[in-house]
């Protein structure tokens, strides 16, 4: 059984027991989390798609842990203006375990 859920501005497919790395939530470390923003439930043989989401579906997870990707380096050029810049930036993320779908 899988899922395809919206969250942050992105959509991310789930199944059960997965581990998926979304954008900065307010949760703690340790506590629950709910998405009803379900766009689509698949049990191997029903599919259900929803128009924008699916009724009374609900993705329930658990928070593992907060913390921030590792770093990359934005570096901006403008040719034959001896204008240079060069700065850095660490993504934060929430690690969230899927524990159950329901549809």
């Amino acid at each position: 059984m899988y899922a395809i859920i919206e969250s942050c501005g992105r959509q991310y497919k789930v199944s059960e027991g997965d581990v998926v790395f979304f954008e900065k939530l307010d949760v703690e470390e340790g506590k629950e989390v709910t998405f009803d923003k379900v766009v689509l439930v698949s049990d191997g043989k029903d599919v259900k798609v929803g128009t924008p989401y699916v009724k009374d579906a609900k993705v329930a997870g658990s928070v593992v842990k907060q913390g921030k990707a590792k770093k990359i380096i934005v570096y901006k050029y403008k040719a034959k203006k001896n204008q240079r810049r060069t700065q850095g930036h660490r993504q934060p993320y929430t690690k969230v375990e899927i524990k159950s779908i329901k549809a």
